[in-house]
């Protein structure tokens, strides 16, 4: 009896082995969106890795590098937060801020150049490639007149991201 239930279980695991993988492509032909978590591991370069790949990019453009900003990335990640309250992305806070207001209220010297804003469940680096593609924000990342940088983000349990990169002189 405990021969024929050991043979039995054997060819359960053999045929369960033998069930379709979950597929990881849509209908469409295009692989299935995989939510982007940011570990804690990640959360202290993700600012670094945003800075040098813009940096890369001004550079392949003939462009100056820009700095990170701590006031900037302030007021960057306030506006994550409150883009996430708000459960919209746009450029206004919920007491009516604008980018100007922001970069004022935590005391940046300096004059804005833009804000580039994203709600996603991506990385920032696909985020980044996401904004390269609009004549706009590309505008904004490429500014010719662009010293400093703020970035930052607000991840949601869900998972979802809210990103804002600011550019300022």
């Amino acid at each position: 009896m405990v021969r024929l239930f050991s043979i039995l279980v054997t060819l359960a695991v053999a045929l369960s082995a033998c069930a379709p993988a979950p597929s990881t492509i849509g209908s469409d032909g295009k692989a299935l969106p995989k939510a982007y978590r940011i570990s804690s591991s990640d959360t202290g370069q993700i600012q670094f890795r945003m800075l040098d790949a813009v940096n890369a990019l001004r550079g392949a453009s003939g462009l100056s590098p820009v700095q990170l900003d701590a006031k900037l990335n302030a007021a960057a990640a306030t506006h994550s937060l409150d883009m996430s309250v708000q459960n919209r992305p746009w450029h206004f806070g919920s007491d009516g801020s604008s980018p100007v207001d922001r970069i004022q209220r935590v005391g940046y010297p300096g004059a804005l150049i833009g804000e580039v804003i994203s709600e996603t469940y991506e990385t920032e680096l696909e985020t980044l490639a996401a904004w390269l593609d609009q004549p706009e924000t590309r505008r904004i990342l490429l500014a010719s007149d662009a010293l400093f940088m703020g970035f930052a983000w607000h991840q949601e349990k869900s998972g979802k991201i809210w990103w804002t990169l600011v550019m300022a002189k």
